[in-house]
């Protein structure tokens, strides 16, 4: 059935005129809808992108298609960058098989370090009934830059790892027959990247690893998670925002949602509860609409109870929806107060970790069986949160946390920034990260998993000066860093609060700029190796200070120390697995002793790869309570006994 949007123009004339709109390769004729090459920095800084193309997940409903393109790719390594110009996007000449989604480095002894260009392909049916339908490519995360193209035609670039992006393809797609679909990839460390490469090549200094990077796990490349095509109305829901607030026993959900083609018309908005649907409607004008419902009674969304609702959003014509889309949502609030943190307006104190998207075989790639065991054991030990270091996460994590309860600590990939580089790196870094952080909201908003929005790993200021002060000209600009990102975090979303993870004998000065002080602490281990008493004490004599600076929640979001796993001594040394437990329960005692410290996330779940260095054995960083695949440690019962409600003896 045909509909009249409020300029007058039918679905049907309104489709034949899709794919004029700019992003980053405005110029291709399949482009519609892009994810765009970052703005530069004062148009990121000034303007709030409303809606991120691709950051919706996309679903199969009654009005909607959705082809999962996962499994066997072609592929083919491009070392001399010859693949554009001998046009390998309508063949690739010596393809072999890959697996999408996986990192290359795992599977191919001669891409093992290689970070340089690399082509997909896939030859993919996409049906005659799609026909009236707007159609899009959506990659869900390519790491680090990625080309696209369709049957020949180029349809667009993204830069940035780790969130998803998409792109219209409603002209070129081919219905009823088969398409070709041609992906260039590379993860070159760059200077002027997010996260950055060195400057010199070398790598970290006082690691000198290969492949050099500024951080300290794997750079993996390739297509990381999934491939997908799918379909929306020629007008649909674009973007949902939902807020949720608590007063008494009920709970408020508020629903802003976003139409395409600033369409005006009506919606509606349903929740459904154990008592019935509780409906609001939405009042569309030029693409906005916003409604709250009551939801009487409700279940409160926490770790203990993680309980989800179904949320629906529908776009209706004379009473009848022509689109809609469904999320789950909890009912939770999430603030700071004093130096507390609450949720549902209680103090909650985080008993967590911080991990990797690493493994054996597929690297960074997505494996959902690995995901469901990793939260078994997250369980398993106790754990109520954990950090997202450092990068964005699946969305398949996303949802597993919501449904189980588990809070998040949402990062963007900012690692290995060191603000006494040049004010041109520091300027690409700002943009990139701005834009990342845009799209890792419009992407995770929704969660009431997702509590804090962290826009830093261990910034750095460089070497200290002599007499102990920080390079005055590099704490400036990273201070201006965090004015601009913590801002932009709470204008996108004035529900959660800001933090980062403060490096070790980094400027106490940036710890103002946010909601929660996040610091990485490593006595005992980087420093004062083997003296654990001293660590103790320097532990809180450290919290201490900070507190006194700043009355704010303290989280301690790194802490641990490298573990051989088997290797024990008595009395605890330094690699044994004696000495990580020891150091563990030393630092959670001292953490437990202060009321202001909102919670401790140790370094980390499971040891994951790194590059090759000489303090980093097997190419591993070894601080897991659990080995890579997933054994534990003595310091995971130690965990299990300290965090479990059954508080077991370990």
């Amino acid at each position: 059935m045909l509909r009249e949007d409020s300029d007058g123009i039918s679905r049907r004339d309104f489709l034949k005129g899709v794919g004029t709109a700019g992003g980053a390769a405005a110029a291709s004729p399949l482009l519609g809808l892009g994810a765009a090459t970052p703005r530069p920095e004062a148009e990121e800084s000034d303007t709030v992108r409303s809606h991120t193309p691709g950051a919706m997940r996309p679903q199969q409903s009654e009005f909607r298609n959705l082809l999962d393109l996962s499994g066997l790719w072609q592929f083919q390594l491009d070392p001399k960058d010859q693949g554009e110009n001998d046009r390998w996007f309508n063949g690739l000449p010596s393809p072999q098989p890959i697996p999408v989604p996986a990192s290359w480095n795992e599977l191919f002894d001669d891409a093992a370090n290689y970070l340089g260009f690399a082509w997909y392909a896939l030859e993919t049916w996409i049906p005659k009934t799609w026909d009236g339908q707007r159609i899009f490519l959506r990659v869900y995360s390519a790491t680090y830059a990625a080309k696209i193209w369709l049957n020949g035609e180029f349809v667009g670039e993204h830069k940035g790892g780790h969130l998803p992006f998409a792109f219209e393809i409603t002209r070129g797609a081919r219905l009823g027959q088969s398409n070709r679909i041609a992906i260039r990839v590379e993860n070159f460390q760059k200077p002027d990247r997010v996260p950055p490469g060195p400057p010199t090549g070398r790598g970290l200094q006082f690691l000198s690893s290969y492949p050099a990077t500024t951080y300290d796990f794997f750079p993996y490349a390739g297509i990381d998670r999934q491939v997908a095509l799918y379909t929306c109305p020629p007008t649909h829901v674009e973007d949902i925002t939902v807020t949720t607030r608590i007063e008494g026993s009920d709970g408020l959900v508020t629903v802003a949602a976003r139409a395409t083609g600033n369409w005006s018309g009506k919606g509606r908005a349903e929740v459904a509860t154990d008592a019935g649907p509780v409906t609001a409607d939405l009042n569309f004008e030029k693409g906005e609409a916003q409604s709250e419902l009551r939801l009487p009674s409700a279940h409160f969304w926490s770790p203990d109870h993680p309980h989800l609702y179904r949320l629906t959003v529908s776009l209706l014509e004379s009473e009848r929806p022509f689109d809609a889309y469904a999320l789950h949502i909890g009912v939770r609030t999430i603030e700071v107060q004093g130096d507390r943190l609450l949720l549902n307006h209680q103090p909650i104190v985080l008993h967590g970790v911080d991990k990797h998207e690493d493994f054996p075989l597929h690297g960074k790639g997505l494996c959902v069986p690995q995901l469901v065991r990793d939260y078994q054991l997250l369980k398993w030990m106790g754990v109520n949160a954990y950090r997202t270091s450092h990068y964005p996460y699946s969305e398949e994590a996303m949802e597993l946390a919501d449904r189980i309860g588990i809070l998040i600590l949402d990062e963007i990939p900012a690692v290995g920034l060191n603000f006494s580089r040049s004010q041109q790196d520091i300027e690409a870094w700002t943009a990139m990260a701005q834009s990342q952080l845009r799209d890792l909201i419009a992407r995770d908003k929704n969660h009431p998993s997702v509590i804090m929005w962290s826009v830093a790993n261990e910034p750095g200021a460089g070497p200290r000066r002599r007499g102990g002060g920080h390079n005055p000209r590099a704490v400036a600009a990273g201070g201006s860093y965090f004015t601009k990102m913590v801002g932009l975090a709470h204008q996108l979303d004035p529900t959660r609060p800001v933090i980062f993870a403060s490096v070790q004998g980094g400027p106490r000065e940036w710890l103002k700029y946010v909601d929660v002080i996040g610091i990485n602490r490593y006595f005992g281990w980087y420093s004062d190796g083997g003296r654990l008493e001293l660590a103790e004490q320097l532990l809180a004599k450290d919290l201490d200070a900070i507190h006194a600076l700043y009355s704010k929640p303290i989280i301690l979001t790194e802490f641990g120390a490298d573990t051989i796993a088997g290797c024990h001594s008595l009395p605890p040394q330094m690699w044994s697995e004696d000495y990580q437990a020891d150091l563990l329960g030393r630092y959670l005692d001292v953490a437990e002793k202060r009321p202001f410290m909102a919670g401790t996330l140790v370094w980390c779940f499971a040891d994951f790869r790194t590059g090759q260095n000489i303090i980093r054995a097997e190419g591993m960083n070894q601080k897991g309570v659990f080995t890579r695949d997933r054994r534990p440690k003595r310091a995971a019962h130690l965990l299990r006994s300290r965090w479990h409600p059954s508080r077991p003896v370990a």
